[in-house]
């Protein structure tokens, strides 16, 4: 079995109308597909022999092996913060830290930590698993919302909520459109009004940084916020996310966010194998990145010699416009006929009437792959379906 045989590397085996057809899918997160390498492969295989596939329960109750602090310590750096704390999902590390921030937590008998008067503030397209953690805070009293990517928006919002305690949350790269947060601005703002900040980097962790690669200055931006969220889906390829920030809140994180005290975390192997993925992209092999952006900078070119209506930011995250809901799954559908799987996006997950379908290429898509993709969109534009 070769590489583009396995559903991490950009096609998978799947049933279409019947058939037993191989789909080429161009939606895996997974995008570097590092899990196929022989190094990594190792790194797994060994922390699975050495710590088994059992979570062990919770992180409050059952503690965490060498291999989570290890994976802690290293993300912690390489973020530069003082600490760093993991969970079982990005998306459960976004609701620990609503949780830990707003909740009321009741030690004992007289000692308790309320933070019921901090409010939050997010960027309107911040991620669903963002909202998701806010839910059971009342819009308008606890929870507001600027325009997305607009500074003024947002010190609009903070000059009203003058002497509270307040947390603005934003994403580094959203998904969606591929934009990237004006962070240095951003964080100006929250450092001027006395706001903490939180960035979830679920999309860009690993990708972006370096002063070699676009939004080096952005990225420059996000290391002064006071908390930011990883996520292992993208780059690494794993499951888990991270949260780093200072030491003393990272440390309370573990007792207050309800998460590590009620449910299991990071697999041991999956945080040894971010730990030495991390290195491996941060410090010893950047140039696999490199190499990547660069495929995908040439694939967004193809795309745009075709007139195809993609969103204008160049990220790793390519969307065709579409607009329509009913005609955004109409096309998916089409594409699926044609043995490619590219996903719509529709309302909640984009703005109503702004539906998209979302392209990720990957490490492993052959030429042959990203060309049957193209002349396939192509015959979807000359026939008015894009």
């Amino acid at each position: 079995m070769g590489v583009n045989d396995v559903p991490l590397s950009g096609v998978i085996p799947g049933a279409v109308h019947g058939t037993d057809e191989l789909i080429t899918n161009f939606a895996s997160v997974n995008f570097l597909n590092l899990q196929r390498r022989a190094d990594v492969m190792d790194c797994l295989v060994d922390a699975t022999r050495q710590y088994g596939l059992g979570s062990g329960g919770t992180r409050v109750i059952q503690g965490i092996t060498p291999a989570h602090v290890d994976m802690e310590q290293t993300v912690a750096r390489y973020l530069n913060k003082e600490a760093a704390i993991s969970f079982a999902t990005g998306t459960v590390a976004n609701i620990g830290f609503i949780n830990a921030m707003a909740g009321t937590q009741q030690f004992m008998q007289g000692l308790a930590m309320v933070n019921r008067d901090v409010v939050f503030v997010y960027d309107r397209d911040a991620h669903w698993s963002l909202w998701k953690a806010a839910e059971g805070l009342k819009f308008g009293e606890r929870l507001f919302s600027f325009q997305h990517n607009s500074v003024e928006s947002l010190e609009e919002v903070l000059r009203k909520l003058r002497g509270k305690r307040v947390v603005v949350v934003f994403e580094s790269v959203y998904s969606i459109d591929g934009t990237v947060a004006p962070m240095h601005e951003l964080v100006d703002l929250c450092e001027r009004y006395g706001a903490l900040s939180y960035v979830d980097d679920a999309n860009g962790f690993l990708v972006y940084g370096p002063p070699n690669r676009n939004f080096h200055v952005e990225y420059e931006g996000m290391l002064r916020a006071t908390f930011i969220m990883v996520s292992m889906k993208k780059a690494v390829g794993l499951e888990g996310g991270l949260i780093a920030g200072p030491k003393d809140a990272i440390d309370s994180f573990e007792l207050i966010s309800g998460a590590s005290s009620f449910t299991a975390g990071v697999l041991a192997p999956a945080a040894a194998g971010t730990a030495y993925i991390t290195r491996l992209l941060a410090y010893e092999e950047p140039q696999i990145v490199d190499d990547y952006l660069a495929k995908v900078a040439d694939f967004r070119s193809r795309l745009l010699d075709v007139e195809l209506p993609i969103t204008d930011t160049a990220t790793c995250f390519t969307s065709v416009v579409v607009g329509d809901e009913a005609k955004c799954v109409e096309l998916y559908n089409a594409y699926l006929e044609q043995g490619i799987r590219v996903p719509p996006y529709l309302y909640p997950a984009a703005r109503r009437g702004g539906a998209v379908l979302r392209i990720i290429l990957n490490a492993g898509h052959t030429e042959e792959q990203i060309e049957h993709f193209i002349e396939v969109s192509k015959n979807f534009r000359d026939q008015k379906m894009l």
